[in-house]
């Protein structure tokens, strides 16, 4: 049978369980505890433990059980007030707010009933002195609820008026509900500036600024602020989503989703949060919650996806069509329970206007990628059941063949499909045999290495028709598709020569025009160039040679042509080969002119699709070459070029090329905006896990050097759940890990950082260079030890510092050591296994220093390492002077203390001698000493020490002005005042 827990335990134990996650687990403790506390028989643990359920009750989606603990309080308040002291009669007034707005959010309660609450607040409140505002703020609160307008502007006026007290909520939380408000009365830009505080930081609370992240979402998409929103998406998220109480705030981010082009994203929130469908102990959250579910499931049907599966109450599967009627059902009903208590019918009005709402983006990327749907195909709509659908005009054959040779000549990218149009239409027409050449020439185009057979039929077709000239042309592009097939290029450069011969015999007999030699030229190039790939031809070699030739000749045929499109065409693609062989041949800065001039070539032409790959390619050149604002050039004219033209897979590899330009030159913000854009493509194309994973890790990082550690952290788990090994590389993977490591760090989720960290360095470890796997296990020991883990710190630090030694990097082990002993004061290994580290530390820094000491011919880099590692040593000195003062208990005895404190004053006088020998560069640092050696000085009762050292601070600084100056001055004088008492 277990020990009953006397009063102090209780505390602790209440005080740990307020650490707990939210949800039923910390409920049940809490009725333990209460129990815990009624066998004490004191008045007072009873009334700290009903004061803890109740809260936990309130932060949990058990809501409604909050009431009777009050009830319970409010009896013993009004039988015994003795028995509360000063803080649990303050939270029994601060939870009266809670009562009131709690009993809002419960439809079984009458509303007189809520009345007569706010009235007995109102009186309690006076009884007690307090300021009306908290009550004229849930006053406010009721005839909000209500639609009672006029009241609620009432209240609202008052409660701004009314002074702040001890019994207002926070500035973070009256701050939402007054830009609730503004947003409620369609005012969106005056609720963003009353949030503006909160959303940059200066007011926050345990649940703020979660739930104004959460209620700016759809202010900001009206307004046009879509990057804002998003970014207020993937950071409030992140803190909304571990608190099982903040349902309305999540369903806020569902509706964020369905109405910004992010369905996919919205069904796995659902599916993360199943309970949120039933729990039941606070209706109004869940009115909001199925009132959201039922509008993304009207979206989803709405696009002809209502029979797709999706996540819904348990006990059963849901289709989305299925679904909306169940929640649209459900959100009514509720809807309806409010409204007959309160006698109106606002609620059920609010209901159907959120359900029923049309998206207000058609797309916005969020850059991170749903694991179970990452897009929402929409399958064409089919005719009603019995419908008779006409069939569909037949277009004009003649029509489609004049749009087909237009797009042809202009060597455009909607050609093929345009022939493709062409040939269906004909199939029930008689056409001439130039017509069928050319529509089996340019639908042998789009079909590879099945469109041999058909350009062959083209070319026979060609000479029936008289063209023998196009009938070579078809030929010559039959040997390149037969090239490109494996194994065919001898083949295909025997056919092409003597096409090549018989093409320029023509020309020559003026029986063939420049287009159709030129297309055989080309042909011939084309296959040269491809067996210098093919083959991985060595510069200077006869293939090399022999692509080299006919891409110049081919070029000296174009070039007095160029005012027809083709022939330039031509010209440029003749001078875009010379520039990938001259990159072959490893000369970047021609290769570079080339693919440039071929570009604009191409540009000038009218046929800007061509110039794409070749801008790609040069800004890849000049980024290589250190031109930055020539890669970046290019980049942006690829993407502005392929844009129309591009499939998503291009969009992609575009603007990830331009992202990664941009994030070479520290321009963070617009390359976050390329990686997105790259990431939202990825998807599209369905590249998710592979594309867009590397998208993602670039924009995580992107996001992370601007400060936006929640943005960034939610990108870089997306991206890790797809980054691979074999796709990406096991660096994209550490690199991810140690940025997110670096995020959840700054978000104070050290324990998950140190997690990150460690796998990185598990990987990093069969690296043959071992510095990363240094850093990181280094990382991961100071998060362990932020998290006050510190056996396991420990073990970090340690291999860290194996690591630092084995690598000769003298700080890093310095400061692992360090660690080590800070760590060890909260371990069995106690003040001296810490003294023996930081005595290691110095020993390890002494022997770092002797072969730099009284060299006075070093190198200037010589003498910055001395000089560095002669601060380590001040700093170790005075971290051990410190280590040793934090050892001494606070009750310790004079003759426990004063030894430490003497031996920790001989390690910060120390650091100021050594400090001293680095001149004015450590001026702070030797300061800083001083006063600490001032301050031990005093504890060890020597004030006339104590004011020399005062002294030396105040004639060190001198005429030196500055706040760090100023702040040791002021010390340094407190410090004088105190020992001219003492003397």
């Amino acid at each position: 049978m277990s020990r009953a827990m006397d009063f102090e335990g209780l505390r602790e134990a209440m005080a740990e369980n307020s650490e707990e996650p939210e949800g039923p687990a910390r409920n049940a403790r809490a009725e333990q505890l209460l129990a815990e506390a009624e066998k004490l028989d004191i008045p007072l643990a009873v009334i700290e433990a009903l004061g803890h359920q109740l809260k936990v009750y309130n932060y949990s989606s058990e809501k409604d059980r909050m009431f009777v603990p009050f009830a319970r309080l409010l009896r013993m308040w009004d039988e015994r007030p003795e028995d509360f002291d000063a803080y649990e009669i303050h939270s029994l007034h601060w939870v009266f707010k809670w009562m009131t707005t709690g009993m809002l959010d419960q439809p079984h309660i009458p509303l007189a009933s809520i009345e007569k609450w706010l009235g007995e607040m109102e009186r309690r409140y006076r009884l007690a002195g307090h300021s009306e505002r908290a009550v004229r703020s849930a006053e406010f609160g009721v005839a909000a609820h209500m639609g009672d307008v006029a009241r609620a502007e009432r209240a609202f006026a008052a409660w701004l008026a009314a002074d702040r007290d001890a019994m207002a909520d926070c500035h973070a939380c009256e701050l939402h509900g007054q830009g609730w408000w503004r947003a409620e009365r369609d005012a969106d830009t005056e609720a963003l500036e009353l949030w503006r505080p909160v959303l940059e930081g200066e007011y926050t609370c345990a649940h703020e600024p979660h739930t104004v992240l959460a209620s700016s979402l759809l202010p900001l998409l009206r307004l046009g602020r879509p990057d804002e929103a998003r970014a207020h998406h993937l950071r409030g998220l992140r803190l909304v989503r571990p608190m099982e109480s903040m349902r309305s705030a999540y369903a806020d981010h569902v509706e964020f989703c369905a109405l910004s082009g992010n369905e996919a994203r919205a069904l796995e929130l659902l599916a993360e949060r199943p309970a949120y469908f039933t729990d039941s102990g606070h209706p109004r959250s869940k009115l909001d919650f199925m009132a959201v579910t039922a509008l993304l499931m009207d979206r989803l049907t709405e696009r002809g996806l209502g029979g797709r599966p999706v996540p819904g109450p348990a006990g059963r599967a849901w289709t989305a069509a299925e679904l909306a009627a169940h929640a649209r059902v459900e959100a009514l009903a509720l809807a309806t329970r409010f409204d007959a208590r309160n006698g109106t019918s606002y609620v059920s009005e609010r209901a159907r206007a959120r359900m029923d709402q049309r998206p207000l983006v058609d797309r916005l990327p969020l850059g991170v990628r749903s694991p179970r749907a990452t897009h929402l195909s929409t399958p064409a709509p089919a005719p009603p059941s019995g419908a008779v659908t006409e069939p569909a005009a037949a277009p004009d054959l003649s029509v489609l063949l004049a749009e087909a040779r237009r797009l042809a000549d202009s060597r455009h990218p909607d050609a093929v499909e345009a022939w493709e149009a062409v040939s269906r239409a004909a199939e029930d027409h008689e056409l001439s045999t130039r017509d069928r050449a050319e529509i089996a020439d340019h639908t042998a185009m789009g079909r590879g290495p099945e469109g041999i057979g058909l350009f062959e039929r083209a070319a026979v077709l060609y000479e029936e028709a008289g063209d023998p000239g196009e009938a070579l042309a078809a030929r010559a592009r039959a040997a390149y598709v037969r090239a490109l097939s494996g194994g065919g290029t001898r083949k295909a450069l025997t056919a092409v020569s003597a096409l090549y011969d018989d093409v320029r015999a023509l020309f020559a007999e003026d029986r063939t025009g420049v287009r159709q030699t030129a297309s055989v030229l080309v042909g011939r190039a084309r296959i040269l160039m491809h067996r210098v790939h093919e083959t991985e031809a060595a510069p200077g070699g006869a293939a090399v040679a022999a692509a080299e030739g006919a891409a110049r000749e081919l070029l000296a045929f174009a070039e007095p042509h160029v005012a027809d499109a083709q022939a330039a065409s031509r010209a440029a693609e003749a001078r875009a080969m010379l520039g990938e062989l001259a990159a072959h041949a490893g000369d970047a800065e021609v290769a570079a002119g080339l693919f440039a001039r071929a570009a604009d070539e191409f540009v000038a032409a009218g046929l800007p699709w061509f110039a794409v790959e070749y801008e790609s390619r040069l800004a890849g050149i000049a980024g290589h070459l250190g031109d930055a604002a020539e890669a970046e050039r290019a980049a942006r004219a690829a993407l502005e070029h392929g844009g129309p033209y591009l499939e998503a897979t291009g969009q992609a590899q575009l603007h990830l090329q331009l992202a990664e330009v941009l994030g070479a030159t520290e321009r963070f913000g617009p390359a976050a905006e390329h990686a997105l854009e790259a990431a939202h493509w990825a998807d599209e194309a369905g590249e998710g896990p592979t594309l867009g994973a590397w998208a993602r890790h670039l924009l995580g990082g992107f996001l992370l050097r601007q400060g936006r550690w929640a943005e960034a952290a939610e990108v870089l788990e997306s991206a890790l759940s797809d980054l691979t090994s074999e796709m990406h590389g096991d660096g994209a993977i550490v690199q991810t890990r140690r940025w997110l490591g670096d995020c959840l760090a700054e978000l104070g989720e050290h324990r998950e950082a140190a997690e990150h960290w460690l796998r990185a360095a598990d990987i990093a470890r069969h690296w043959p260079e071992q510095d990363d796997h240094a850093v990181l296990a280094h990382l991961a020991g100071e998060a362990l030890a932020r998290t006050g883990l510190l056996d396991e710190a420990d073990r970090a630090y340690t291999r860290a510092g194996d690591l630092w030694r084995a690598l000769g990097n003298v700080h890093g082990l310095i400061h692992a050591l360090r660690a080590r002993a800070w760590g060890a004061l909260g371990t069995d290994a106690g003040l001296d296994g810490a003294r023996g580290l930081m005595a290691e530390a110095v020993r390890v820094c002494e022997a770092a220093l002797r072969p730099l000491s009284g060299d006075a011919s070093g190198t200037p880099e010589d003498e910055a390492a001395r000089d560095g590692l002669v601060a380590e040593l001040g700093h170790t000195h005075r971290q051990f002077g410190d280590l040793l003062v934090r050892s001494v208990p606070g009750d310790a005895e004079p003759a426990i203390a004063h030894p430490l404190f003497e031996e920790a004053l001989a390690h910060i006088t120390r650091a100021v001698s050594v400090f001293t020998s680095l001149g004015d560069d450590s001026l702070d640092a030797r300061t800083d000493a001083e006063l600490a050696a001032g301050w031990l000085e005093a504890d060890l009762h020597r004030p006339a020490e104590a004011a020399a050292r005062a002294r030396a601070v105040l004639s060190a600084y001198g005429a030196v002005s500055g706040e760090t100056a100023g702040a040791r001055c002021a010390e340094a004088e407190r410090m004088l005042e105190l020992m001219s008492a003492q003397g």
